[in-house]
């Protein structure tokens, strides 16, 4: 990409990029501690930093290029159903939906984490609790409740098929309220900070390592960035005793389950140099790595093996990328056109998940096939019910 302070690689076609997204990324370039930033094909406008981004920063990291909802990732396993065993598939939705709350709810009491073999570290981990900001001190009942639901926004359960007929569970999801509280806190922390006085955008306001600002914000990443991934470990675990109740029959079984963050920070070793990795919307694609790059709810899902392309900071896209807002996407679109994308696939189709209508997002296909330098295909999964807050 050209006009650049630091380097920034596209697997993006620059003229398929809105300017305000490429603008961003000039924004996010600019940055003196920035060391380059790598974009996915799914790339789209975001607040602050620009979803689907790698950012390589020495000593530094932007808690709005993280985002609201730390993170955020997905989970999936195979099943050992097949296509041929899949019936009542309304009843099954029903069932997701009774077992693992969604929208703005939480679980109404508390979820048994031993019987469901999730009890290791639970109370180090809630101990740590105590240690987060100040403010979030009074939201610790809620970040209970909602450790394993579902939330809204672009987050689902699925139940897919795959090329040869088996059948996966899917999931996307991050850290709830309680992430989104410690984000807000501390992104405000930062723009107050006077090294951020200077910056092109006060929405890209750093911490530098080595301050009590940056300290405070990384022990509170961290803690949320574990909730999420643990939130989607219950979801799953959750998710499967509901399939395996439904076909109590076949005495379903699971393989291993992939489970990865795509907002998040991480330490990694960037061109010899140690540095603070922010990828947002974007997955970790290390050389063996197995991910889920999901599409929209009815184009299906991407199992995907890494690559380790060190060009792309071993990165590669989180999934298809919005192509027009939600409110553009209202605007566009009626529930009739809903019905019609959705053919075929289980789920709502009402006006309050029309901004999620595929057509709203990028060919997952043409964005599998942008990186094919960065991750292989495993298995395509079509989506034949699908979950949403």
């Amino acid at each position: 990409m050209s006009g650049t302070a630091r380097p920034v690689h596209l697997w993006a076609n620059e003229n398929d990029v809105e300017p305000a997204a490429l603008q961003q990324l000039r924004n996010i370039a600019s940055l003196e501690w920035v060391h380059g930033v790598r974009v996915m094909p799914d790339v789209h406008l975001g607040k602050g930093a620009t979803v689907g981004s790698v950012i390589a920063m020495r000593q530094a990291v932007s808690p709005s290029a993280v985002g609201v909802d730390i993170g955020c990732g997905v989970s999936a396993v195979k099943t050992s159903l097949t296509e041929k065993d899949l019936d009542g598939m309304h009843r099954l939705r029903l069932a997701i939906e009774a077992a693992i709350p969604v929208g703005f709810s939480g679980h109404r009491r508390d979820v048994e984490l031993d019987r469901l073999g999730l009890g290791a570290g639970e109370k180090a981990f809630w101990a740590g609790f105590r240690d987060l900001h100040p403010a979030v001190r009074k939201l610790e009942s809620r970040a209970q409740s909602q450790l394993g639901t579902l939330g809204g926004g672009n987050h689902f359960i699925e139940v897919c098929v795959d090329e040869a007929g088996s059948v996966w569970l899917t999931l996307h999801s991050g850290s709830r309220n309680i992430g989104k509280s410690l984000a807000e806190i501390h992104i405000d922390i930062a723009k107050g900070l006077s090294h951020n006085d200077g910056i092109v955008d006060k929405d890209l306001a750093v911490f530098l390592s080595g301050t009590p600002e940056m300290e405070a914000y990384r022990r509170d990443l961290w803690w949320a960035q574990d909730y999420a991934a643990r939130s989607r470990s219950v979801m799953m675990a959750l998710f499967k005793e509901a399939v395996a109740g439904h076909f109590a029959a076949g005495n379903v079984t699971f393989g291993e389950e992939i489970n990865v963050h795509h907002n998040y920070v991480s330490e990694e070793l960037i061109e010899g140099e140690r540095m603070l990795v922010t990828r947002k919307g974007a997955i970790r694609a290390a050389r063996g790595d197995l991910a889920l790059i999901p599409g929209s709810m009815g184009t299906g899902s991407y199992v995907v093996r890494g690559l380790g392309n060190d060009a792309s900071f071993q990165s590669a896209s989180h999934g298809a990328g919005r192509r027009m807002s939600r409110t553009a996407a209202k605007r566009a679109f009626t529930v009739d056109d809903l019905i019609m994308q959705t053919t075929g696939v289980e789920s709502r189709k009402d006006q309050g998940i029309v901004d999620e209508i595929p057509g709203a997002y990028k060919d997952i296909h043409g964005v599998i096939d942008a990186q094919k330098d960065l991750v292989e295909v495993v298995q395509h999964l079509r989506t034949v019910l699908c979950v949403k807050g």
